[in-house]
């Protein structure tokens, strides 16, 4: 009569105790991105492991993101915090802050890139918003997208040793298909009757470089600041002399700048925003496409 309490007993602790050593590979690791690419990278090297959300709109400034009581509600509960770097997103150290969740990772998914457009010598105010480390644009090349995918690998494996494995082939796999999508997105480009084109800000570089396109010129004449009308005179003059029949820029610019290129130019705007449209697993490389088909069908 005594051994049955204490056999019950024992089950409930072993049960209590395995229940609890389980959950921890069970339950998914949340993980909050600063933008959808990162997050639809991320979305695809964690797989079923993972639960992801991102932080800045796709349609927005990820330059300029409010750090909302929202964002910071679900920053406490995430394992791993994913980060442009490279001084785009410096509003997520207020968000990091707010959330008072002292035990989150950040993985700054900018190491190892091939960076762009490094300012040299001093960095000051005249030179409008520039980034003293570079371009932090980097996700619009696909070859910089493996690389932020083999990042996030490396430190999903450090929290779930046990699907290390899995998180590193995952990465591997995605980077074969990032190559693919460098491949396509070239042939396609090699395919416009020219490759030259204006761009509002210098958020298209990387793209440029990875599929073979020229900026010309940037509307902005500094980053962050909008052209004068003899600026824009001077890129009529540039489009004409040189035949750029195409402006590139984000929904979430002026569009003044491009009435007044159509008007006196001809040259067509095609609005594309730099981030993906969902952070969901293949939405990061189908972006590409979606851009360099709009490119080449805005061309005359």
């Amino acid at each position: 009569m005594i051994r049955i309490p204490f056999m019950r007993t024992a089950c409930a602790v072993l049960v209590t105790a395995a229940l609890a050593a389980a959950s921890p590979v069970e339950a998914k690791l949340r993980i909050a991105a600063s933008t959808n690419d990162l997050a639809s990278i991320a979305a695809t090297v964690g797989g079923e492991q993972v639960e992801v959300f991102s932080i800045a709109r796709p349609n927005a400034d990820p330059h300029r993101v409010e750090a909302l009581p929202s964002y910071m509600v679900k920053v406490s509960r995430a394992q791993l915090f994913l980060e442009v770097g490279l001084g785009l997103d410096q509003w997520a150290n207020a968000i990091l802050e707010g959330s008072r969740n002292a035990s989150v990772q950040t993985v700054d998914c900018s190491k190892g890139v091939r960076v762009l457009e490094k300012p040299g010598g001093k960095v000051d105010a005249s030179m409008g918003d520039v980034h003293p480390d570079g371009n932090p644009h980097y996700w619009l090349d696909p070859r910089n997208g493996a690389i932020v995918a083999t990042n996030i690998a490396e430190a999903l494996a450090r929290l779930d040793a046990a699907h290390a494995a899995d998180y590193r082939s995952r990465a591997e796999a995605f980077g074969r298909e990032a190559d693919a999508a460098w491949q396509r997105g070239r042939s396609l480009a090699a395919t416009l009757p020219s490759r030259t084109v204006f761009t509002y800000h210098r958020s298209w570089s990387y793209l440029a470089d990875a599929f073979g396109l020229e900026v010309a010129a940037t509307v902005e004449p500094v980053p962050g600041i909008p052209p004068t009308v003899r600026q824009l005179a001077e890129l009529v003059r540039v489009a004409k002399a040189r035949k750029i029949g195409l402006l590139i820029q984000e929904p979430y610019y002026s569009a003044e700048a491009g009435r007044f290129l159509a008007r006196e130019a001809g040259v067509r705007t095609v609005i594309a925003s730099s981030a993906c449209d969902a952070p969901t697993a293949g939405s990061y490389l189908a972006h590409f496409a979606a851009v360099l088909e709009s490119i080449a069908g805005g061309r005359k």
